[in-house]
């Protein structure tokens, strides 16, 4: 009788304390809330919560939607985050959009507070703990991370991937309209969201071939302004940045400077790929190299764990047509090629069979296919573009950096759009390209001397192959301003390709 009651206690402590040892498994639980943004705007948001690790209070990762994708955006990866490190994740809609309140102000002082706001709910409602905070995103929801990161010290750290860090230079290059991203952007917000004043007037500027009355509401949503980097060096917020070396609308070199500027911990990778391609799948909880970077990052500088990713040289770059990861103490200048170009004169007005690609497509066929963008460099007509030939790699060579042109230029036009093209070239003539970028010229029969940077880039150049550069007049990604019938001649000039 007694050996039974021993075994009936066993069986039913072992029974009852099941439940128990299940609790303490560590999982997640995602709740659908409705947060009060800047002014009570309701914004809609995916928590996701840990459980099995007691009652917190649990570190902090805030995550603004991107331009017209709602909160379910980041779910996969906030899951992931945590179940496996303990973070509470909200995922939320940017204003404006879907079924979040308010409207589309581009990135202005009401959807950057709103990231303010959503940090202090989730301190007061989801057991968020107010001194491990960080902010993450992509493409939008980056751009708002690094402004809200200048603003709200209590952000100790922030990965913005696909970002701008200044959208006049991202959307107006040089003064030349990247009429596809613009484009995109404004039909993709129009079918998702509720466009504010600032938008609409933008557009109205765009459309009336004004754009650059839209390029005073750049610095207020740039974080790349002195005063901007200021406040973030001040914080000593820990900044990472991934971006694409294709990206379409948000090209690398403003990412490259601003992580330049920065003084306190950061990390910035560059990969294949285009806009928002090289994270897309990390972001729905699928295995990634940056996603990956970005939980160890926040794990580092929120959660405080020492795991060595401090230690690790910080510049990491992929070259843009295949091969490893090459890594650097910063970012890389060193050894350069220089080429001397000759003079010439060409008709304007005319596109050829070089030209950038279409945005979204082409970065994503070299990021996933490395496939690039081509050209047969024997039908690239003459007279209507300029044509170098540069020097040939016997052995190959890892171009690494920022390519530079110093261009003796005289327009007979009054405006004139330039687009320089950066091909690797082989034995038959057919080119990959490297890089590009556009400039304008402005005044009829006035010669002056142009420095131009394209856009940067790692790239491993075959044996036996060489380097071209071609200029002409009209790109189908850009607004074009060249007159047809003008010229455009060319004195004495270089290019300054560096090398790793």
């Amino acid at each position: 009788m007694r050996r039974s009651l021993v075994l009936i206690s066993v069986l039913l402590t072992t029974l009852l304390g099941a439940p128990a040892a299940l609790a303490v498994v560590p999982g997640h639980q995602i709740t659908y809330k409705s947060i009060p943004g800047v002014g009570g705007t309701a914004l809609k948001a995916l928590v996701v919560e840990p459980t099995g690790r007691g009652g917190g209070p649990f570190p902090l990762l805030v995550m603004p939607s991107s331009w017209a994708v709602p909160n379910i955006e980041y779910v996969g990866a906030a899951a992931k985050l945590a179940k496996e490190s303990g973070y509470v994740v909200v995922s939320y809609t940017s204003r404006g959009f879907w079924d979040s309140g308010g409207q589309i102000d581009v990135a202005g002082p009401e959807t950057v507070g709103d990231v303010s706001k959503v940090i202090d709910w989730a301190i007061a409602n989801a057991r968020a703990d107010a001194s491990k905070v960080g902010a993450a995103g992509i493409s939008y929801g980056a751009g708002q991370s690094l402004l809200a990161a200048a603003n709200d010290k209590r952000i100790k750290a922030a990965a913005a991937l696909s970002t701008w860090t200044d959208l006049a230079r991202s959307l107006y290059p040089n003064s030349t309209v990247n009429k596809q991203a613009v484009e995109v952007l404004l039909a993709a917000g129009k079918a998702t969201g509720r466009p504010g004043p600032v938008l609409v007037e933008a557009e109205d500027a765009y459309r009336d071939g004004r754009f650059w009355e839209v390029v005073p509401i750049s610095a207020d949503r740039s974080a790349a302004t002195a005063t901007k980097i200021a406040q973030i060096n001040a914080n000593g917020t820990a900044v990472m940045l991934g971006n694409a070396w294709n990206d379409g609308m948000f090209a690398p070199g403003q990412i490259a400077d601003f992580y330049g500027g920065l003084t306190g911990p950061k990390r910035l990778m560059l990969s294949p790929g285009d806009h928002a391609t090289a994270e897309l799948f990390g972001a729905a909880g699928l295995p990634n190299e940056i996603w990956e970077s970005v939980g160890r990052w926040f794990d580092r500088y929120v959660k405080g764990t020492a795991n060595g990713i401090d230690a690790e040289q910080p510049v990491r770059l992929k070259p843009n047509n295949g091969g490893a990861w090459r890594t650097f103490s910063s970012w890389p200048n060193a050894n350069a090629d220089t080429v001397q170009l000759d003079g010439r004169t060409i008709h304007a007005g005319w596109g050829t069979v070089a030209d950038s690609g279409t945005i979204l497509l082409s970065g994503a066929l070299q990021g996933f296919l490395n496939i690039p963008t081509g050209v047969s460099l024997p039908f690239v007509d003459r007279t209507v573009a300029g044509v170098w030939s540069g020097p040939q790699y016997w052995n190959g060579a890892t171009l690494a950096g920022t390519p530079k042109l110093k261009l003796t230029v005289t327009p007979s036009a009054e405006t004139t759009t330039l687009f320089a093209y950066l091909y690797e070239v082989g034995p038959l003539g057919l080119g990959a390209l490297i890089t590009h970028k556009p400039v304008k010229l402005t005044g009829a029969g006035r010669t002056r001397t142009l420095d131009v940077e394209l856009e940067p880039t790692v790239w491993n150049v075959g044996a036996g192959n060489r380097i071209a550069l071609v200029i002409d007049t009209v790109d189908p990604r850009y607004l074009t301003e060249s007159t047809r019938g003008s010229t455009v001649t060319f004195g004495p000039s270089s290019l300054t390709v560096p090398k790793a």
